[in-house]
């Protein structure tokens, strides 16, 4: 922990994502700690979500091969034309969606930079914004950032899944909403949104005349027959929504960075806007790379049906360990109950288990408001990711089996 410094905007940062505490210091992120917990211990990484082996060679080697070829300084603050003509090709092939490559596709330094420019731009102080809970960080810290309030509509556990509360919704929605930032398919409780889910958000969003960022970084990670559906594609949905999705998660280069924003003009103008004074542009050799493999859908499905497997190795290994297992229909993530084990602190089980287990995974209660019904509801609930090699996942499996007797 650090002293508080400076006040400024980042305490209210800080503060949206559970990191100041009673004293006025600050934390490390629980992500930040437990990785760091991993490396100390020597534990097995199930925490934070990253694969342990690159993409494809081929893709690496068009990287390399723009390099050679000088594409080392600024690409175009937009993206580099063939990138964008790319993303534009994928979102008409995968989903029907015609977008006009040249105003309304915006290359982003990974999605994180698509979703801050989307919120910065388009809230201000005194709007309220609607966000999933469980949410991933970056959507809360961004809210807080731009000086609006958030409000969470709680993606709830039945029959082995996570459902959304749509009369929550509903109640969370006021004449303040500004803005709904879904996340489908969903970190960290591996939930994909119905069409059902899907019309209910669309019809708050088209009555309180809200702006929708849907981040679908894991749009094509989905299993068991399920279809993701962008939100965008409903009735009188693509005008005022924001699609944000990256190459890391389909691609497996988490570490490049290649993220992007599509949406009407009007949209993308405002987060060009801001954009341009983030990063400005980035991963130069990288997008020529990122557009050549775009339009092959072979290696994200065979990714997906990969990933399907070791889901399902991590699901069961978890389950004969005693947890009781929320089955994840895509992303990287499982998300399962310790109560059944005598665990009813989430967070206090994640500091043990490297010396229970050897295995080291995250609180999903970070992933919520601290104090807030889900963060209550769910604090006996802790997140393992199935995005490594197999051998690594059993043996992972393995050292749990024996956490009941060695609590």
């Amino acid at each position: 922990m650090t002293l508080v410094g400076p006040s400024g905007p980042w305490q209210s940062v800080a503060r949206s994502v559970g990191l100041t505490a009673p004293d006025g210091t600050v934390a490390a992120t629980i992500f930040a700690e437990m990785s760091a917990l991993a490396v100390r211990t020597g534990a097995i990484n199930l925490g934070q979500g990253f694969p342990d082996v690159d993409g494809p060679d081929s893709v690496k080697e068009a990287a390399v091969a723009a390099i050679r070829a000088g594409r080392n300084q600024y690409a175009p603050g937009d993206g580099i034309p063939e990138l964008r003509e790319a993303v534009a090709a994928h979102q008409q092939r995968r989903y029907g969606m015609t977008l006009d490559p040249a105003t309304e596709v915006l290359v982003s330094t990974g999605a994180t930079e698509g979703i801050a420019a989307s919120i910065l731009a388009l809230v201000s102080p005194g709007d309220e914004v609607i966000t999933l809970e469980p949410f991933y960080d970056v959507h809360a810290a961004c809210v807080a950032l731009a000086g609006a309030t958030q409000v969470t509509a709680p993606l709830v556990p039945r029959d082995g899944a996570f459902r959304l509360d749509v009369a929550a919704l509903r109640a969370a929605a006021s004449p303040r909403t500004r803005m709904i930032i879904l996340n489908t398919p969903h970190n960290p409780t591996g939930a994909v949104l119905t069409r059902a889910e899907l019309e209910a958000i669309a019809a708050v969003a088209r009555e309180r005349d809200a702006i929708v960022v849907t981040d679908e970084v894991y749009e094509h990670l989905v299993f068991d027959d399920v279809a993701h559906l962008p939100i965008a594609t409903l009735p009188g949905m693509r005008e005022r929504t924001l699609t944000v999705s990256s190459s890391g998660k389909t691609f497996s280069f988490t570490g490049w960075k290649i993220g992007w924003v599509c949406g009407p003009a009007d949209l993308i103008t405002a987060v060009r806007t801001v954009k341009q004074f983030l990063t400005f542009t980035s991963g130069a050799p990288f997008q020529p790379a990122i557009a050549g493999v775009l339009g092959d859908d072979d290696v994200p499905r065979a990714l997906a049906a990969s990933l399907a497997g070791r889901r399902d190795l991590v699901c069961d290994g978890l389950t004969a360990a005693g947890f009781d297992v929320a089955v994840p229909a895509g992303t990287y993530f499982v998300t399962a109950d310790a109560s059944s084990l005598g665990f009813d602190d989430g967070v206090d089980l994640c500091r043990r288990l490297p010396e229970l287990a050897g295995v080291v995974a995250v609180p999903v209660s970070a992933f919520c408001t601290p104090g807030s019904p889900t963060w209550e509801s769910l604090r006996s609930w802790v997140r393992f990711t199935f995005v490594k090699e197999r051998a690594t996942l059993e043996e992972g499996m393995r050292r749990l089996s024996g956490l009941r007797a060695r609590r």
